[in-house]
């Protein structure tokens, strides 16, 4: 055999051998046991967590009074800004006051706060 021939087989029976403890690993008991389905007691002790995932996902939820506030809160800021940019844009065309700037700031915001506020509308109340 030539030198080269023997390297490859010795390297082959070293590989063989590094690989053969990870086979019998898989094939032994211990890691076949995982593969069982669960037992009365794990599934009692899993429905004991999503009882209280429930109770507390149903702690955090808002009420539907809760909910009308809040969009109630929106709509006033949102009729505040609108004003607000109404009020700015006259005095800028009738009264020739330099305010276009704050002019669009506030027009940003009532667009940005009417988004928001549609969104959260649809979003709580669309299904009625």
């Amino acid at each position: 055999m030539s030198l080269g021939g023997c390297l490859k087989h010795r390297l082959g029976r070293i590989v063989f051998l590094l690989w053969l403890p990870f086979c019998a690993l898989l094939l032994s008991p211990t890691v076949q046991a995982q593969d069982k389905p669960p037992t009365d007691d794990s599934v009692t002790v899993m429905d004991s967590f999503n009882q209280q995932s429930l109770e507390q996902q149903k702690a955090y939820e808002l009420s539907d009074d809760d909910k009308h506030r809040v969009l109630f809160f929106m709509g006033v800021g949102l009729v505040i800004l609108l004003c607000t940019t109404a009020y700015l844009g006259i005095s800028m065309v009738v009264f020739g006051k330099e305010v276009f700037t704050f002019h669009m700031i506030s027009a940003g915001l009532a667009v940005t706060l009417g988004l928001a506020h549609a969104v959260a509308a649809i979003v709580w109340f669309f299904p009625f």
